[in-house]
């Protein structure tokens, strides 16, 4: 998936300071140097570096693949604390986090197989971003129009709509409508050091 910037919410442009040291600390536990992990990410050494001196904010996506490179998950590159593996989520504790322009809601607990998140796609912000990386993926559109692109076929869908597919297919959405959209996003962070050797090409977000 791909996430690129427009505005974020109010209150969750707070917590991003916080992003910076953090992708610096996580790379650093992991032993990769800076060259390592960005050729990893698909990113170059001078993009992953101004992400870490917090230069530049960092899409969903990226985060999605830095996670799995450093072994470990979005929640802990954004600084949140772990709050144990409740069974239920309530409406109320999910706070919104800005990653790209993207806002999203944390829908399951940290520690887990598997990440779960409710988000709000900005309209025009997809580009030409492709990604490929190990795992599995299950969106469900909540509201507006999804345009999914999965190997060389396109599909749209809207609301009840859902997908289910490899994340090695290479694949790239974007919302259709002016409003945007909203949708369910589930994917597997299969956190092993290997991962990244699954990982395939991407394209550098444009500074």
């Amino acid at each position: 998936m791909s996430f690129p910037e427009t505005g974020r919410p109010a209150g969750a442009a707070a917590a991003l300071p916080a992003v910076a040291p953090q992708l610096r600390a996580l790379r650093r536990r992991a032993s990769l140097t800076l060259e390592a992990a960005a050729r990893a990410a698909g990113l170059s050494p001078a993009h992953l570096s101004r992400l870490e001196t917090g230069q530049r904010q960092p899409s969903l996506p990226v985060l999605l693949e830095l996670a799995r490179i450093y072994g470990t998950t979005v929640s802990e590159l954004l600084g949140e604390s772990a709050t144990g593996r409740e069974a239920v989520i309530h409406a109320a504790g999910m706070e919104p986090t800005a990653a790209g322009g993207w806002t999203y809601w944390q829908a399951g607990a940290s520690g887990r197989g598997m990440q779960a998140l409710r988000v709000r796609v900005p309209y025009g912000s997809q580009g030409d971003i492709v990604r490929v990386h190990p795992g599995e993926e299950w969106l469900y559109v909540l509201e507006g129009r999804l345009r999914l692109r999965l190997g060389d076929g396109v599909h749209r869908l809207g609301p009840g709509d859902s997908a289910h597919f490899d994340s090695l297919t290479p694949h790239r959405i974007a919302a259709e409508d002016p409003d945007g959209l909203e949708l369910l996003f589930v994917h597997t962070l299969l956190q092993s050091p290997t991962a990244a050797l699954c990982l395939g090409p991407t394209r550098e977000e444009a500074p």
